[in-house]
């Protein structure tokens, strides 16, 4: 069996902690069974490892969100990167064509997508199982995990399936798409189940249908034809065309925590980094990423979150519907994690002639390094604050220490690599400052 998992979104609904890059499911907030801190997919990765779900793991994500996956799980998954966001039918058909093309799993290997944020319980997994033998028996082409609900609720997807058959396994009837709250309490009352986005099937039912778009004799080739698929979700292009399809119920516990809201209930800490409260709070949680201290009292029912991305004030029943009041906050993330460490956007200056300035505090972990690049559009000067490493410049190599400071003017090819954690001062000046404008090329530090 080869399971996928999902790994997108933006992550506004939990802003300003989660940016375009920094999805949900990367935020450390949830607490291990050995008391450490994790994120959602460390948690779901963990669970996966736990249950002997799967031997290995697959993750189907887009480029921005790449290095936030390596750092926080190490080596030992594959990543399948989308070239450009296509929704979720084509980032499945590429994970798959990567499992058929790549990996060389035979049409007959049952594949499980899943999403890799549900805060739920071992049993879950095990559950999977049982979706996983319901294909291996030809029970259906598509089986899927429908969750027992516990309220009529307006925020899902409903399985509907055929009255009587097996328990454990019920053939599909038909999909109904986040009812209003009337309609959820009628869909209950036949047995309707919400959606829960695990899906299981062969690897050669799915490879048919990538074939209609796309047919290549290697990855790489699906790779450069990917724009060829449809912006398209994978339940419109799948499920709702699927002839055959199962469900297996699930009644244990599963949460979406995509809002502050469902998020606070399982919080690791009410308080989590430099807070400091007074003996009136309740019902409150307050995170704060920032150097600077915070001090709360008074709070009932609220959320306070502190990042490089911005502050967040919000009764914790008002916090569903952020996400479109603060799309148009930033253009850009304030905060990074890369392969080699992350950033920190700490101030942005416009001045009347058009000239602009912005700081930002670079980490580059021991032994990790920045590529071999350069800029059209500004300067950069580098302040080494903390720690050793080796600068590249215009193909000369010098160290660098505490106190060092370099100039390094548009055009001019640079690098960095670290031989102790290296903290960087850096303020890129000019009348465009771009991520975009980063020119690479290859260096070798041997």
């Amino acid at each position: 069996m080869q399971l996928v998992l999902l790994s997108g979104g933006s992550g506004l609904r939990l802003w300003p902690l989660s940016n375009n890059t920094r999805s949900k499911q990367f935020l450390p907030l949830l607490k291990a069974a050995d008391g450490s801190m994790e994120s959602m997919l460390q948690r779901v990765v963990r669970q996966v490892k736990e249950t002997n779900l799967a031997e290995s793991v697959t993750i189907a994500t887009s480029k921005t969100q790449r290095d936030n996956i390596i750092n926080q799980l190490g080596d030992n998954v594959d990543v399948v990167a989308e070239p450009e966001r296509r929704d979720t039918f084509p980032a499945i058909a590429l994970a798959v064509s990567y499992l058929s093309l790549q990996k060389g799993c035979p049409d007959s290997e049952v594949v499980v997508i899943m999403p890799c944020d549900p805060y739920t319980e071992n049993d879950f997994f095990r559950s999977i199982g049982k979706m996983v033998q319901a294909v291996e028996e030809d029970v259906a082409d598509l089986v899927l995990m429908g969750i027992e609900p516990k309220y009529p609720a307006s925020k899902y997807g409903y399985i509907v399936p055929q009255e009587g058959g097996n328990d454990a396994v019920k053939m599909v009837s038909c999909f109904v798409e986040k009812p209003d709250r009337a309609k959820a309490e009628e869909l209950l009352a036949k047995g309707a189940m919400w959606n829960s986005g695990v899906f299981a099937f062969r690897l050669g039912y799915l490879r048919s249908i990538v074939s209609k778009y796309i047919t290549a004799n290697s990855y790489q080739e699906v790779v450069a034809q990917y724009g060829s698929f449809p912006k398209i979700s994978f339940d419109y292009e799948v499920v709702e065309k699927a002839l055959s399809i199962a469900v297996v119920p699930f009644g244990g516990q599963w949460k979406d925590l995509g809002t502050w809201n469902t998020l606070s209930e399982e919080i690791a800490e009410d308080y989590i980094g430099n807070v400091t409260c007074g003996d009136n709070n309740s019902n409150s949680i307050v995170v704060n990423e920032l150097g600077l201290p915070i001090f709360c009292d008074g709070l009932n029912n609220m959320v306070v979150a502190c990042s490089p991305d911005g502050i967040l004030v919000c009764g914790k029943d008002y916090s569903e519907g952020i996400k479109d009041k603060v799309s148009k906050l930033a253009d850009r993330p304030m905060y990074e994690e890369r392969r080699w460490g992350s950033y920190k956007v700490m101030g942005t200056k416009r001045y009347g002639d058009g000239y602009k300035s912005l700081t930002k505090e670079l980490i580059l972990r021991p032994g990790c390094s920045i590529s071999y690049q350069r800029h059209k559009l500004r300067d950069e000067v580098w302040t080494f604050v903390d720690g050793d490493g080796v600068l590249a410049l215009d193909g000369e190599i010098v160290k660098v220490k505490r106190g060092d400071v370099v100039h390094i003017k548009s055009g001019q090819m640079h690098a960095v690599k670290a031989v102790s954690q290296l903290q960087i001062i850096e303020v890129q000046m000019g009348t465009l400052l771009e991520e975009d404008d980063i020119e690479r090329f290859p260096w070798d530090w041997e």
